[in-house]
């Protein structure tokens, strides 16, 4: 693999896993990915109780729901991943970057799930990825973006260009290198699109975005 290039693939094969002894053998809660996938969607569908119920201890209801919920969220995971793949024109390419266009349908506690699946599942996706979902009620529109390596080696900081494309239009962003989200509001998303478009392209020529 290291023949043809292939680093980045590589260091995926490689990880920790962290066991829970004092959890039930072959449970969800015994590996601490898992607990904390089950634990994320609690909070992505609006009943974070549970999850703070089964963290203080609760092995019955509680967990019998969350359960029920998890399988609810990873059902809404794969029908906004089905979504995004019926449609090209729902992922757009632009010069720098790629963007899902999740408009009402994409659940806004959702798409940075949807944004980091589908950037992981595209390993060899040298451009970063933007996705974003409508919140009506704060007339405001939610960004997630994510990339790989590839983009990392070539300069881009998604947290920088989150934080200055959100201040240009009086919403809030940033985050890591890999990793942010950015609200701006929603009559500003192309112009928002655009200049995330621009910044990124900054970076990769090495050029600074500014302080």
């Amino acid at each position: 693999m290291l023949s043809f290039g292939q680093h980045f693939e590589i260091e995926n094969l490689i990880g920790n896993v962290y066991t829970l002894t004092k959890e039930e053998p072959h449970t969800a809660l015994r590996d601490a990915r898992e607990f904390a996938v089950l634990l994320n969607s609690t909070g992505r569908m609006n009943r974070p109780s549970l999850g703070l119920s089964i963290c203080m201890g609760d092995r019955g209801s509680s967990l019998i729901e969350a359960n029920q919920i998890l399988e609810d969220y990873r059902k809404n995971i794969n029908k906004y991943l089905l979504w995004v793949k019926e449609e090209p024109e729902r992922m757009k390419e632009f010069e720098n970057i790629y963007v899902i266009y999740g408009d009402n349908f994409i659940n806004e506690k959702i798409v940075g799930t949807i944004s980091s699946i589908i950037v992981s599942s595209l390993q060899n996706l040298e451009k970063p990825l933007l996705a974003f979902a409508n919140v009506e009620e704060e007339n405001a529109a939610k960004f997630s973006m994510r990339t790989t390596g590839f983009a990392i080696q070539k300069g881009v900081n998604l947290g920088e260009v989150m934080q200055k494309a959100a201040e240009k239009f009086n919403g809030k962003g940033g985050g890591h290198n890999i990793a942010a989200g950015a609200q701006v509001p929603i009559d500003k998303i192309e112009e928002f699109v655009n200049l995330v478009n621009i910044l990124v392209g900054k970076q990769i020529a090495g050029t600074k975005i500014g302080s």
